[in-house]
C-alpha cells in the first residue's frame, strides 16, 4: 500500500493527472494519496476530485488532504512535488522588469533572469520539504516537477540527503514529434536523449531499427509548415545536427542567438504564444475567483471522469519500484561520469531505468562538442544562481545572471547590474536570504 504524498496538490491538471494515472496501475490501485497545499480552497476541490476518480474508479484507494506538510510526508514512500512560491504576483516582475531593461523573455521559468529569480524564491521552499524528508520519511523517493528543474534540483542535493529525480515531459514530447515529423509511429520509434533539463538533445532516433536521423534532417529543410511551428528547433536542427528536447519558445530564450534584436525575435519566433513576450503571464493570468470556479465546476462534475492512463512519468516510476516491472525514462540526476564533457555534479537530463532496486541512470559519454558547448554555459549561470540562493549571496546572483545566454548577448555589465538591482527591490519580501 505505497503512500504517496503530492506537495502542491491546488493544482488542478497535475495533481488529477497523477493520481489518475497511479490508480490504473493494478499494483496501486490501494495506494493512498496524501495531498498537501497550503491553500485550502484549491486543495479542498482536489479533496474532492480525487475522492470521485476513487469512488467511479471502485479502487481501494485512500484520499486525504492537509495544509500541514509534516503530517502529508510522515512516513510517506513517494513525494510527489510541483509547487508555485509567491503565486502568480511575481511572475509579471521577472518578465516585465527584464523586457524594460532589454531581455525578451518568451517565458522565463528556467533559465534568463525569471528563471534565475524563481530559482531564488523557490529554492528555499523546496529545501524545507528536503529537510522534512530527512525527518519524516528519509527513504522516501523526491519525484520534482517544479521548475527551474535543473537549478532545485542542484540546489535540494546541495542542501539535504533525500533521493532525488527531477522529471519534465518533454522527452516524450520530442519523440512523439519526430515521429510524426516523419510520418512514423512512435511505438515504432525508440530514441536516445541526454543533457540538461529542457536542453537535452536526441542523441539517435530509429524507426522500425533503422536511423531515421536522415528522413529528419530532410524533413526539416522541405516541411514549411513544420518549420512554422517549431522555427528555432529546426534552426538548431539545421546548424547544431540534433533535435533538441523542449518548444521553439522555451529553446529561443536559452541561447545567445534568437531574442536579442527585434528583427531576430520577428524572423524566427512568429506570432501568437510561440514567441511572445511572457507567455507565462498568460497561462498565469486567470484571477483567483476564475481558477477556483473552474476547479469548483470540476469537483461539482455529474460525468464521470477519464481514468486513461497518461504519459507522465511519475506513476510509472512508482509502479517500477512497487512490482520490478523495469520502465525506462529521463530524469535530471547528478551528473557522477554520466555525461563525460560536463561537470561532475551538475544536474543533467539522462536515460534512466527504474526496477524495484531503485532509480539507475545511464553513462552516456561525450556529447557532441557543439552541443556540451550550449550546455555548459546554462550549466555555468546555474551553478552561481544555485550557491547565491543558498548563500544569499548578491554578486554570485549578479554573475549568474551576467552570464546566461540571453542575457549576456542583450545587455552590458552595468546594464545587467541595473536590472538585478531593480528586480531584487521588486521581490525584496519574496527574497529574504538577500536581506542584510
Amino acid at each position: 500500500m505505497p503512500q504517496i504524498a503530492i506537495i502542491g496538490a491546488g493544482s488542478a491538471v497535475f495533481a488529477q493527472a497523477m493520481i489518475r494515472d497511479s490508480l490504473s496501475f493494478p499494483a496501486l490501485a490501494d495506494s493512498t494519496f496524501r495531498l498537501m497545499d497550503i491553500d485550502p480552497e484549491p486543495l479542498g476541490y482536489m479533496h474532492t476530485i480525487a475522492r470521485k476518480m476513487v469512488e467511479q474508479g471502485g479502487y481501494p484507494a485512500k484520499v486525504t488532504a492537509t495544509t500541514d506538510r509534516a503530517e502529508a510526508l510522515e512516513g510517506a514512500d513517494y513525494v510527489i512535488v510541483s509547487i508555485l512560491v509567491g503565486g502568480r504576483e511575481p511572475i509579471v516582475d521577472e518578465i516585465d522588469i527584464p523586457l524594460k531593461h532589454g531581455v525578451n523573455q518568451s517565458i522565463g521559468d528556467t533559465m534568463g533572469p525569471g528563471g534565475i529569480f524563481r530559482g531564488m524564491r523557490t529554492l528555499p521552499a523546496m529545501q524545507e520539504i528536503a529537510y522534512d524528508m530527512e525527518d519524516l520519511c528519509p527513504e522516501a523517493l523526491m519525484l520534482n516537477y517544479t521548475n527551474p528543474m535543473s537549478l532545485l534540483c542542484h540546489g535540494v542535493r546541495e542542501s539535504a540527503e533525500v533521493r532525488l529525480v527531477g522529471l519534465c515531459h518533454s522527452v516524450q514530447g520530442a519523440h512523439h514529434e519526430l515521429a510524426r515529423a516523419i510520418g512514423e509511429d512512435p511505438a515504432g520509434c525508440t530514441s536516445w536523449v541526454a543533457g540538461i533539463n529542457h536542453q537535452a538533445w536526441v542523441l539517435s532516433f530509429r524507426c522500425k531499427g533503422e536511423d531515421a536521423y536522415p528522413r529528419i534532417r530532410r524533413a526539416a529543410l522541405q516541411d514549411a509548415e513544420w518549420y512554422e511551428r517549431e522555427t528555432t528547433r529546426v534552426e538548431m536542427l539545421r546548424h547544431l545536427g540534433y533535435w533538441v528536447t523542449e518548444s521553439s519558445a522555451h529553446n529561443s530564450e536559452y541561447s545567445p542567438w534568437f531574442r536579442k534584436r527585434q528583427d531576430l525575435i520577428e524572423k524566427y519566433q512568429g506570432e501568437g504564444w510561440r514567441g511572445g513576450t511572457g507567455f507565462i503571464k498568460e497561462l498565469y493570468s486567470t484571477d483567483r475567483e476564475q481558477y477556483m470556479g473552474r476547479l469548483r465546476k470540476l469537483a461539482e462534475e455529474t460525468e464521470e471522469f477519464s481514468l486513461k492512463r497518461g504519459h507522465e512519468y511519475g506513476s510509472y516510476i512508482v509502479n517500477a519500484l512497487e512490482t520490478g516491472e523495469t520502465f525506462r525514462f529521463n530524469g535530471t540526476v547528478a551528473n557522477e561520469g554520466l555525461i563525460t564533457n560536463l561537470p561532475w555534479g551538475c544536474s543533467v537530463e539522462v536515460p534512466c531505468y527504474a526496477d524495484r532496486g531503485g532509480v539507475h541512470p545511464c553513462y552516456v559519454g561525450d556529447l557532441p562538442p557543439q552541443l556540451a558547448a550550449l550546455n555548459q554555459m546554462s550549466i555555468q549561470s546555474i551553478s552561481m544562481a544555485v550557491e547565491a540562493a543558498l548563500l544569499g549571496d548578491e554578486e554570485l546572483l549578479y554573475w549568474s545572471l551576467a552570464y546566461d545566454p540571453l542575457t549576456a548577448a542583450a545587455l552590458s555589465l552595468q546594464e545587467i547590474r541595473d536590472m538585478m538591482e531593480e528586480m531584487l527591490e521588486a521581490e525584496a519580501d519574496r527574497l529574504p536570504q538577500f536581506r542584510l
